[in-house]
This record gives structure tokens, sequence and C-alpha cells, in this order.
């Protein structure tokens, strides 16, 4: 028997082995086993089998492989890993090194979170409402006879999509499935974990699979995924990556969140990865939001998705919003908190109830800017200004470079009075709210404390049990958090994002806004939230969650008119170089090259090449093509005929990018 393998390090072509007799019994493709390559033992995956030795012109020693490593026996796993590198460009070996190297990892190398979770109790004792019942019954069927069915669960916030998935979950373990949930960030998987622990029956194994779980437990999920024992697969990025021979379902919460892109090449969409799964599997998937992603709805239009909606919360009711503008001269005691959210807050605080400030930016400031010269402090590796914080030191956010924040200017030499720093930061809210109220307990929730895992879970169980009075947080407090005691939450800069040179700009900053908007009121009868903004947009109409589907209406207006997604499709074309006039020049040769092939393509329109609005980080100079139009295979075929070009940059190709 002979197999062919191509190495997870290294050699890329792939090389003819032959097996042991014993393996005759055995389904290998798709297996890894150990080949001796030169004067060692190193890892490869089989991706074909031969009874007889293939014909092949070339003559050579065929060597015996030596052992054969256990591997999760998914028939639809390879397929489904060939079309994700092709639409990614990248190796098909890419995803199984990425969790072979997992799987690997030293333990050491993990930051450890323990919880203290409730007992075990069977999610049967908790009575759906007739909205959730509707949507188990008509899902139920496709997860005992699986077939693929994509269906969209718009439920306002606090309407119990959880108890929605917890069914499912259930159903789908019973029929002796395994279920792939997936949340939009690590800390929001973290807070999940806890809850299903908590409330789904005890039989149900739930296991963690993302950067923040220990590499014990992925391992016990390995070897479940090898025996085809059912299980929730909960994670970020990772499980859709993982061979699972009896997978059954897939839920993704928060489906609207750009967070299911990943940050770094290739930017793999795990929702877009999970929604091409379920069909090759034949399986339902699930994606619920209260503010679905614009994509959804027009898919429900156009591609026969299921539509459901959930418009009641469970508890509590929905809280009166109120938009203040902060344009106006009136004086108070300082300019970022109107005296509506001073009043609100002070209420809230002598009522003994929990408040959240949104700010989506971190730091004490933005930057700090010459009164004389109009110099800013910039990064030396990034084209980005560096950010206050109040430890008195300014940062950069991309790279991790810090310095002291200068006595004069470094430009005019002015002194320390000419540096006036600009914008606000979570930092500087806390001090602020600490200063205006002095008894108040403040917490702060933002990047740099939730990277810091154990900092980020003791702020979050602080303010569970109500040892906070106010949280402060960017955008990783928006997202599908539970805090019942919340009845206040105050938005500082609603409108600081719509202006970045994005399509989607009014849609994610609608959406987070919204996401904020529902962290309050979640079991009370009466709750406020304070949106202040420097000027009106038309947004801001929508903010009533209730109002969402119009958004939609108008929103998809607007794409068609201009041909963006998801009423076309786009592709971002990444060039990096360590010298700007070489990415300079490169972008522009690789742009001449696709213009000039656009005549067997008349419907692909080609935007750029461009700087983008960050266009050096770490020293890396960066510049960026776009192409759009009604098919992505056309513009990934068009893509790969410039494959010869002799380009010395590193180009990263990313079809869809989110924002």
């Amino acid at each position: 028997m002979y197999i062919l393998v191509k190495l997870l390090q290294g050699y890329q072509e792939p090389l003819l082995y032959s097996a042991p007799d014993e393996w005759a019994t055995e389904k290998l493709i798709g297996s890894i086993v150990t080949v001796p390559l030169r004067t060692t033992l190193v890892p490869a995956i089989i991706t074909e089998s031969y009874q007889h030795k293939p014909i092949t012109e070339r003559t050579f020693t065929i060597k015996q492989a030596t052992s054969l490593e256990a591997f999760p026996h998914d028939t639809h796993y390879l397929p489904f890993i060939k079309q994700l590198a092709a639409h990614y460009q990248v190796d098909e070996l890419f995803c199984i090194k990425r969790i072979k190297q997992f799987l690997t990892q030293k333990e050491q190398q993990i930051e450890h979170i323990s919880y203290t979770v409730a007992q075990h109790h069977e999610s049967s004792t908790v009575r759906l409402t007739p909205e959730q019942q509707v949507i188990v019954d008509a899902l139920n069927p496709y997860i005992d006879t699986p077939s693929y069915m994509p269906s969209l669960i718009h439920g306002v916030t606090g309407s119990g999509k959880t108890e929605v998935y917890k069914k499912l979950i259930s159903a789908t373990i019973e029929a002796g499935k395994s279920v792939i949930f997936l949340l939009p960030e690590v800390t929001l998987a973290m807070q999940f974990n806890k809850l299903l622990v908590s409330q789904l029956a005890q039989s149900i194994a739930l296991k963690s699979f993302h950067s923040a779980s220990s590499i014990k437990e992925k391992k016990q999920a390995w070897q479940m995924l090898i025996n085809s024992q059912p299980m929730v697969l909960l994670g970020v990025h990772l499980p859709i990556l993982l061979p699972i021979p009896n997978l059954g379902l897939i839920i993704i919460d928060e489906e609207h969140d750009v967070g299911y892109q990943e940050k770094k090449h290739p930017k793999i969409n795990s929702k877009e990865a999970a929604i091409w799964r379920a069909h090759q599997y034949g399986i339902p998937i699930v994606l619920g939001s209260a503010t679905p992603s614009i994509a959804s709805f027009y898919n429900v239009k156009t591609r026969g998705w299921k539509l459901f909606t959930l418009t009641k919360r469970y508890t509590g009711s929905f809280p009166t919003i109120k938009k203040v503008l902060l344009i106006n001269k009136q004086k108070r005691q300082n300019f970022w908190i109107s005296d509506e959210l001073t009043k609100a807050i002070a209420d809230r605080l002598a009522k003994k109830e929990q408040i959240i400030i949104f700010l989506n930016r971190r730091g004490f400031s933005f930057f700090i800017q010459c009164t004389n010269c109009s110099h800013i402090p910039s990064c030396s590796s990034c084209s980005v200004s560096l950010t206050v914080h109040e430890e008195g030191h300014l940062s950069c956010h991309y790279c991790g470079f810090t310095t002291c924040v200068p006595k004069k200017c470094p430009a005019c030499t002015s002194g320390e009075d000419a540096l006036l720093k600009r914008g606000i930061g979570t930092q500087q809210v806390v001090r602020i709210l600490e200063t205006m109220f002095p008894l108040a307990r403040v917490g702060r929730a933002d990047m740099d404390t939730t990277t810091k895992k154990k900092l980020w879970h003791q702020t979050l169980t602080d303010f569970e049990q109500g040892q906070i009075d106010i949280l402060v947080g960017t955008q990783t407090i928006t997202k599908g958090f539970h805090f019942p005691r919340v009845t206040l939450a105050g938005i500082l800069w609603a409108d600081v994002n719509l202006h970045f040179p994005v399509y989607n700009a009014s849609e994610t900053t609608l959406q987070q806004l919204i996401q904020v908007a529902g962290r309050a009121g979640r079991q009370s009868p009466e709750s406020l939230v304070i949106v202040q903004a420097m000027a009106d947009h038309d947004i801001f109409a929508y903010l009533n969650e209730i109002d969402y589907r119009l958004f939609y209406e108008n929103e998809i207006e607007s794409r068609q008119a201009l041909n963006y997604p998801p009423c076309a499709r786009l592709i971002e074309i990444e060039l990096k170089h360590t010298h700007e006039h070489i990415v300079e020049r490169e972008s522009h040769l690789l742009a001449t090259c696709i213009l000039s092939k656009l005549e067997h393509y008349p419907m692909i329109t080609v935007l750029g090449p461009a700087k983008p609005p960050v266009s050096k980080i770490k020293n890396i100079f960066m510049r960026k093509i776009y192409l759009k139009g009604p098919n992505i295979n056309d513009m990934l075929a068009l893509i790969k005929q410039t494959k010869t070009l002799p380009l010395s940059s590193a180009v990263h190709v990313c079809p869809n990018p989110l924002h």
C-alpha cells in the first residue's frame, strides 16, 4: 500500500511513501502520519492512498511511514479546508498547522482563569415564551433529519436568544451530534462558558477552544473529536477549523460583529467559513443578533434564509432614549458630561442602581498638540499619533511603543503649558467621574484591561456583584453581557466613528450604539440611555432598536446605488514592504497589471492603489487596492493571473473585508 503526503512544515511538494500492511483497513486520507525525511521524522498529512505503486517517471527509494497519529475522521473536512484555502489564497495545510500548534503549545504559555460556577441544572426548567418556542419548533426538524438551513434570529436585546440556543444545543446533543458555538470575542466566550456550564444539563460536555482556554482542555476536546463524542465547542475562530466527525449544528451569536474576521492575515472570516461549512455538511446554522448585519438581512431577502424575530424582552422594559448634542455653549462641570447625564448619574447612584458609560476610545486622551506650532507627537514606527495615558506616558496602540509625555514641544521647544490634550479616552473619563462623584466606585473595561484576562474577569465579577457603581468601557462591554442592575447607559461621543472612510461606518456605529443601549433595563421597568454627540446624524433616528429594520431598508438602497456589499462583492489586496518607495511602486505595478486584464472581466471595478488611514505599522509600509464586482470567484481568478509579477512586497488578499 502507498500513500501520498504533504509535510506540515518545510517541503511543499507531495511525497510518496509506503504504508505498513496493518494500515490497509484504515481510512487514511486526511490522517496525520510521521514519515522519515533524510535523517529526521516529520509530521505530514495523507492526501491520497493507493493499493499499488503509482506510475511515476521519478526513480527513488520509497521509504515507509513510521506511525499513524490519531485524527478525527471527518469525511467533509479536507474538501472544506481546500475551499477555505482557495478563497483566502493560502496553503491547504494552514488550518491543520494552526490546530496542531495549539495542541502542542506549552501549558505555561496560557494565562489561566478559574471560574466559580453554579451547579448544573436541567435547562428544561426554563419555560420558553411563545416567540422562542416557534423558533425551536421550526428548527428541531433540521436537527433530527440534518439538512442545510441558515436561519437568522433578530431578537431585541434581552429577548432570551440564549434560551433558544440552549434548547437547540440540548436537542443536538441528544441526537448524538456536536455543536459549534461561536462568539466574537474571547472575553465573551469566557462569559458564555461560565453561563452554559451552570445552566446546561450535566450530561452535556462543553469545551472551550480559544486562545484563553488551557492546553489541557484543548487536548481533552481533541480526544473527544477522535472518539466522535458529542459536545459543544465554544470559541471565536478555532472551532470552525477543527475536524468534527459528528457536527450537527452551528450557532453564531452577535453575528453582526466584525470581530469574526481575524485581524492578521489570512483574515479568515469565521462567520463566512461557518456558513460554507454548514452548507457542505448539510446541517442547520443559526445566526443571532439584536442588530443583524445588513448582509444577513440581504441574505434573507435574496438567498432564502429563514428569519425569526423576538420582539419582546424576556424581563425588564426597553429604555428611554435621549439624544444630547454637545455643541451648545451651556456651562457645565465638564465638557464631556452633559447636565442631563450628570443628573441621571446622580439619580441612579442615589437609588443604588448601576451605570455604564461608553466611549469607543481607550487611553487618557487621543493625543497632545502644541498650540504654538501644531506639532503632534507621533510613533516613529507607525503612522499614528501617540495616545496619552494617565500614568504620564504616550503609547502607540499599534506597536506598543511607549515614551514619557514631553515637558516641552519637541518641534519648537514651547513650554509644557503649550501642549494641549485633545479628545478624551476611557482613563480620563474614569478620573472625571471620580472627581464629579467622589463616593462612587468606578471601574474600567477596555482593551488595556481585557488583554489582561484575570483583571478583566475580576472587573466583570465586581460589577456583577454590585461592587462597582459605574463601569466605563469601550466596545468590549457592548456585546452580549447581561447586567441586571444597570438602569442607565451614557454614550459620551456617539458620532466619533461616523466619519471613518469605510462604506459601512453608519451600520457598525448604529449597531454599537444599540448594543450599548441594550445593556440598560434588562430587569427593570424604567431605564434611560443618554446619547451624546458632537453633531446630529441620520442614524440617530433609529436608536430605538424596534426601528432597526427601517435602518436596513434605508441603508440597502444606498448600498445598491453605490454598488457596495452586500449588493456587490469586495476584495482587499494589501501590499507590505519595509521601504515605502518599493511598496508605492509595486502597488501601482500590480494595479496596472489588473487593469490590463479587465477586458475579460468587464463587471469588475478597480479602486486604488491608495494609502490606508494607518499606512505604517512597526516600520512596515502598506498600500491597498480594492476590487469590486458581482462575482467573488471572478475577482479571485483575476488576482491569480497576477501571481507571476516579480514583486518583493508581501501581498495579502482579503475577500469581503470587514471594517
